[in-house]
């Protein structure tokens, strides 16, 4: 429903005139300039005869962080509203998040400004509220966000990736659209002036919006989704990262919090134990009374003296990095979603903790920061405080090499140390080729251990599987621990919700607890359960192996020795608020098709009954582009009408490399119901752009006319399905 007196509208209404203001942006030197040009922009789109109004919310939608369901024409009339396209797997849309929760510290529903999520679903998955519930409470999202589960709303506006950001007029009117991640400021800049120009007419409302926060319902408990755990072996304490609190906790043997370091609210302060903060840490590290934190949103390493009861900030700007060399001065080098640090020892003849190893994350990378002037293998001596890349080209792949700068990872997320010799090497959990690697301390050089494939390319070689070497398979790893004493290392295979152990030296790997169920249960190994497991630590001189269970928000406790679970009582495990097992996935339905879906007629063919006819699919990408990881990019085949076409058929399918595309078998029925037909195939594509800002869905329709005759034709040559997006 479209206000009165308003056009419908999608986003390409807005290109003409958004395009112009965006030209003239790159001309200007000031920022006054600029400010007056958007100014100018708004007088003219706000003086259009009609608005392109956004279309209203479906009814019967669901809900979070509203106390009921919001309208665009009634509840959010008088705001300046952001809606965000999101869909909360995707890591552009997680990169856009800080983003979004800035403009909320800056402006609230009272100063006229509200921010909607709008959860337009790429995976069925997506679509289970449950599951949108837990990526709310792990993003910590704050702003109401609505199920678009059938992406009705998307469609109408014709959005065509993720993240996409739209910015409405107090009217429900379109006035800008943001496509991708990486605008921070043209956000900022937009939503203030809007916001500026139409108080200065009177048309804000200050009314509060009902706000009731999906988190405020759980029942309090000592843990929301812990990433990581460490051992401090000379006390004995844990350090765990409580990162759904945003805080870092120390523990004792008991369980008791001796620490807690900020939390319960995301922020980016050094100072005093009392008034420091994180965003969402991950990994950490504990030597001589001091824990080293990958501070994971704020792109920060951190540092804690829990003598001086202080923390700093030693590497990192607050601000995503691009940067894939590093080079500078700690706190002066920009870097991107560190995930997890292990503390160890550079060439200098003095063995000494003076190394900060980071699975860089954001740029599937492993870095260093020297905490002490030292050396890195194939490296001058470096000063104190560089921070710089060790291994990893900075390309997403499962690409193993002699040269560490020419090796490839795909979003590492787990380190354990192994110093000493044979190994002298970094474990790496390189989660997206869901394998374990490991970096050479000598030389650098990236080897594979267990799980993935040959093929540096292929991310999707994963799966749950004993076996040695490229014969095992992990599912998205997040964590390892080292067993000096045992000589193995121990796996968090994360979406198996297993704990695994691997020799080194034989490559074995073998389940060592977890019925692979995501559930909760402490009992033997084999009886034991976990829910995404994500980090790992030894502790007790090797008989206890901790592990943070995720999404059960419990440290759980491995007794190697007499092979049982137990959890640490910091948390109980009735208290635990767990995500939604998912439902058994339905027979594939046909997706909307998108209104920009071109609708290619082909020329007819003569087919026979009985015969197989092959349509093979030749698509071709934008210079650059690649197809978005774990996607369901596929086809469907339907025939309105004739129907009977399809019996017996296979009717989708998936498409998972562009540069090996499915041939699609249409077998004619023996016995035809009519002697003419139209079959459709139905495309659907979801791929990123080649800088990977911006992940699109698009289609496209083919429709070829079949004229069956009784006679048997020559053999048939494969129509071809060639369309470029």
């Amino acid at each position: 429903m479209a206000a009165p007196g308003a056009r419908g509208a999608s986003l390409s209404g807005l290109l003409p005139a958004q395009t112009s203001l965006e030209y003239a942006l790159l001309d200007a030197v000031t920022q006054q300039e600029k400010d007056e040009l958007v100014y100018q922009y708004l007088q003219k789109v706000d003086g259009w005869e009609q608005d392109l109004a956004v279309p209203e919310f479906p009814e019967g939608l669901e809900w979070l962080n509203t106390e009921e369901p919001l309208s665009i024409y009634k509840d959010l009339c008088g705001k300046v509203v952001v809606l965000d396209f999101f869909t909360y797997c995707c890591i552009n849309c997680i990169h856009v998040l800080p983003d979004l929760h800035a403009l909320e510290h800056r402006f609230s529903d009272k100063d006229g400004l509200l921010i909607v999520g709008v959860h337009s679903a790429k995976f069925p998955n997506e679509k289970v509220l449950d599951n949108i519930k837990s990526a709310v409470l792990r993003y910590n999202i704050t702003h109401p966000v609505v199920n678009d589960a059938d992406a009705s709303l998307w469609q109408e506006l014709e959005v065509s990736c993720w993240p996409t950001l739209v910015i409405l007029g107090p009217r429900g009117n379109l006035l800008f659209s943001l496509i991708g991640e990486g605008h921070r400021d043209k956000l900022f800049s937009y939503t203030s002036i809007a916001l500026k120009y139409y108080k200065d007419r009177g048309q804000i409302r200050d009314g509060k919006i009902g706000i009731k926060l999906f988190k405020e319902s759980l029942p309090p408990s000592p843990l929301l989704f812990p990433g990581k755990v460490a051992m401090d072996h000379a006390t004995g304490r844990l350090v765990v990262a409580d990162t759904g609190h945003h805080r870092i906790l120390v523990i004792q043997k008991n369980g008791r919090i001796q620490s807690s370091i900020g939390g319960p609210n995301p922020g980016r302060k050094d100072g005093m134990f009392s008034e420091s903060s994180f965003n969402s840490p991950q990994g950490v590290a504990i030597a001589d009374n001091v824990i080293y934190v990958a501070d994971t949103e704020n792109h920060l390493i951190r540092k804690i003296d829990l003598e001086a009861e202080k923390v700093t900030t030693v590497a990192g700007v607050g601000v995503q990095g691009t940067d894939t060399e590093g080079g500078e001065e700690g706190d002066k080098q920009p870097i991107s979603s560190p995930w997890d640090v292990a503390l160890g020892t550079s060439g200098s003849e003095v063995q000494r903790n003076d190394i900060l190893w980071i699975a860089m994350a954001g740029t599937h990378q492993i870095w260093a920061l020297l905490l002490d002037s030292g050396t890195l293998p194939k490296k001058s001596d470096l000063k104190k405080g560089t921070c710089i890349r060790f291994a990893g080209s900075g390309n997403e792949e499962n690409r193993n090499n002699a040269y560490p700068h020419k090796a490839g990872f795909a979003q590492p997320s787990g380190l354990a140390l192994a110093s000493e010799e044979p190994w002298s090497c970094l474990f790496v959990a390189d989660s997206e080729s869901s394998t374990v690697r490991t970096v050479s301390l000598r030389d650098g050089a990236v080897k594979h251990l267990v799980g993935g494939e040959r093929d540096p390319m292929n991310l999707f070689a994963f799966g749950d599987v004993d076996g040695a070497g490229i014969n095992a398979k992990l599912q998205h790893p997040l964590g390892v621990a080292w067993d000096e004493e045992r000589q193995v290392l121990y796996v968090a295979d994360s979406y198996n919700h297993k704990i695994k152990v691997v020799d080194p030296k034989t490559k074995g790997c073998t389940t060592l607890a977890g019925t692979g169920d995501a559930s909760d249960a402490s009992s033997s190994f084999a009886e034991s359960a976990f829910n995404e497991p994500g980090g790992l630590c030894i502790g007790e001189s090797g008989r206890l192996l901790y592990v943070a269970d995720t999404n059960n928000h419990q440290i759980k406790v491995m007794d190697l020795e007499a092979r049982t679970v137990s959890v640490l009582p910091v948390c109980k495990s009735d208290s635990a608020v767990v995500d939604g097992s998912f439902p058994r996935e339905k027979q594939k339905t046909v997706p909307k098709v998108p209104k920009s879906a071109p609708h290619i007629g082909l020329p007819p063919v003569t087919v026979h009954p009985g015969q197989a006819l092959q349509l093979r699919l030749k698509l071709q990408l934008p210079p650059g582009a690649k197809l978005t990881e774990g996607a369901p990019s596929c086809w469907f085949l339907e025939a309105e009408g004739n129907e009977w076409l399809l019996q017996e058929q296979i009717p989708s399918g998936d498409i998972e490399n562009i540069s090996n595309q499915p041939a699609i078998s249409l077998q004619i029925p023996t016995h035809c119901l009519s002697l003419e037909a139209v079959v459709s195939v139905i495309v659907f594509l979801y791929y990123c752009s080649a800088d990977s800002s911006a992940c699109m869905m698009k289609g496209v329709v083919f429709r070829q006319p079949l004229q069956i005759t009784s006679t048997q034709p020559a053999c048939a040559a494969p129509v071809e399905l060639t369309y470029a997006f």
